[in-house]
């Protein structure tokens, strides 16, 4: 008689359902214009680089986290709570989450863009600032 396996758990999101928000993310990256954007993946969801270095990933279909400062971070959540939150997860962590359905992309691309500064090397940012992007 074979020994009963324990259910396996099943991921509550799989990545394929990430992917329409995540396209609509590349192109707000892309409309940034700037360079060393890599796509990648981070809990096996899809996400984006910089460098080698964590950007952003998806954490649900409509929920992306990014990095930021906490200072940021804080003033996002009180100024447009219904776009920008935290879990518990992310407590005291320089990432926020961000509610896709809510966000434009004009202030999405924006708010990549601030993250990429704050992820790329030095001097990257310094040879992009120079070309006055």
């Amino acid at each position: 008689m074979a020994k009963p396996t324990a259910p396996t758990k099943k991921p509550t999101t799989a990545p394929s359902d990430l992917m329409p928000g995540f396209k609509r993310v590349k192109a707000a990256a892309k409309a940034t214009k700037l360079p060393e954007i890599e796509g990648a993946s981070s809990y096996g969801t899809p996400s984006m680089k910089v460098k080698g270095k964590f950007l952003l990933r998806m954490r649900e279909p409509d929920i992306l986290v990014l990095m930021c400062s906490l200072e940021e971070k804080e003033f996002l959540m009180q100024n447009a709570p219904k776009i920008y939150f935290e879990t518990d997860h992310y407590k005291g962590w320089p990432a926020v989450l961000v509610r896709l359905s809510k966000i434009k992309d004009d202030e999405l691309a924006h708010r990549i863009a601030i993250a990429w500064k704050r992820q790329a090397p030095k001097k990257l940012v310094a040879e992009v600032e120079a070309k006055g992007r």
